[in-house]
């Protein structure tokens, strides 16, 4: 071997012991139970793992999701075969049928660690983050973008937890991640956790795991977000959502670095940077009695105001032309400009939905055009003629039933053609409708009736 590989050996084959000892290697080899804790401390570059141990598939993707560029090895014998192919496909680096030399073994530990070495220098670059366009991947040369850039670039290489704050679409976690990729914690895990879309009975298991039997669906212990991200940066996306509880119980990890899964006695260190986001004012949810003001100061030490897209002067066309570039790159179809009309439409445009919202009308319109440019009649409704549309509330029945029937047609074609990259008929097929009536939504839609 070209340098000493640190491998951990989930199984009890002295055969794989001894290889590995002639081999020169460092192992450490464990049992099931104390895998995944062993793992978190010694971090091996490479797995070696007996499916016959274990639900194979399940280990493997919980090994990749606390270190994704890991390489997991499966060593099987014949009768494990099957398993051990269904691990490589759920995301194994490779297989070895027993009985092997030490020259086979040594050649895919080679193999495994080139393959460690590639993904880590691919991080590496990514994280320098140095785009063609933009800055860190954020498109945008206005002067509040500009000023959010030099924020970022202050802050970024400190242990500092920042705050993020902003409307729904402004780009918060492209923010987080620029921090992390400028960190001196850039080559660790950044693990992002989207506080509103996690029941609350599950936010806190989420977060901080859980042990064997701390309630009913528990069947075996589990670590949380926060061990998967020690060492590097844990994300949360509008901890606003938080309940008081579990805000308590994050104050504690913040200001201790220490917690105890649901259900655990055992008090787990962790070393996380945490970067926090919300689209809420917390100064007013503080005032409410919504939010701990002692966890709005500790997580609010460096705050990053992000700025609504209807005030970044300039930024409307840039992030158009962005996006009909990597749209018509995406879908093959030589969609090459916008018109000066289209253009006027865009930039006059509110736009509540901010960046996502212009990301999603781009896509639309590549997908819908049939010709080069972009034209007025490519965008929505709600772009060439802005106006604010009533609730369905203040709707009789039937044209309430009939608007919500409208809109889910939209969305439920427009997703369809996206992943069929636009290809009538093979999305007709996969909807078990008609080529016909997937062109009378376009037709209609491009009318925009």
């Amino acid at each position: 071997m070209s340098r000493r590989l640190s491998v951990l050996v989930v199984g009890d084959d002295n055969e794989v012991l001894k290889a590995l000892a002639q081999l020169g290697c460092e192992f450490l080899a464990v049992n099931v139970d104390d895998a995944l804790a062993k793992f978190r401390k010694a971090r091996p570059d490479v797995a070696l793992v007996e499916p016959h141990l274990l639900d194979g598939r399940n280990f493997v993707r919980e090994l990749l999701r606390m270190d994704p560029n890991l390489p997991v090895v499966i060593i099987a014998d014949c009768s494990c075969a099957p398993s051990a192919v269904q691990a490589v496909r759920e995301g194994a680096f490779e297989f070895i049928l027993k009985p092997f030399t030490e020259e086979h073994l040594d050649l895919v530990l080679k193999r495994a660690l080139e393959r460690r070495r590639l993904a880590e220098e691919d991080h590496r670059l990514r994280c320098q983050c140095r785009y063609d366009e933009g800055f860190d991947g954020i498109i945008g040369k206005s002067p509040r973008m500009c000023e959010v850039f030099g924020m970022i670039r202050k802050v970024a290489g400190t242990e500092a937890n920042v705050l993020i704050v902003g409307e729904s679409g402004t780009g918060k976690e492209l923010v987080a991640r620029s921090l992390h990729c400028r960190s001196t914690r850039a080559d660790k895990p950044f693990v992002p956790v989207d506080c509103a879309s996690i029941p609350e009975n599950l936010l806190e298991s989420e977060l901080f795991g859980h042990e064997k039997g701390a309630f009913t669906s528990a069947h075996t212990s589990r670590p949380g977000l926060f061990e998967y991200a020690d060492g590097g940066t844990l994300f949360l996306d509008e901890v606003s959502q938080m309940s008081l509880p579990l805000q308590a119980k994050l104050l504690r990890v913040l200001q201790e670095r220490q917690f105890r899964r649901v259900g655990g006695r055992k008090l787990i260190s962790v070393d996380v940077r945490v970067i926090s986001a919300t689209n809420r004012d917390l100064k007013k949810e503080v005032a409410e009695g919504k939010f701990r003001e002692d966890l709005y100061y500790r997580l609010n030490v460096i705050t990053i105001s992000l700025p609504p897209l209807r005030e970044r002067d300039g930024d409307i066309s840039l992030l158009a032309r962005y996006f009909l570039r990597k749209f018509s790159s995406t879908s093959g179809k030589p969609v090459r400009d916008i018109s000066d009309e289209a253009m006027g439409m865009l930039e006059r445009y509110h736009w509540p939905g901010n960046v996502r919202e212009l990301q999603n009308v781009m896509e639309r319109a590549v997908l819908l055009t049939e010709g080069e440019v972009i034209t007025p009649q490519d965008l929505p409704p709600e772009v060439r003629s802005p106006q604010v549309p009533p609730s369905w509330e203040e709707l009789p029945y039937r044209e309430a039933k009939r608007a919500w029937m409208e809109r889910f047609e939209r969305e439920y074609f427009l997703s369809l053609l996206r992943r069929h990259n636009g290809n009538i008929s093979q999305a007709a097929r996969a909807a078990g409708v008609s080529r016909k009536t997937i062109q009378r939504f376009l037709r209609s839609y491009r009318s925009g009736s």
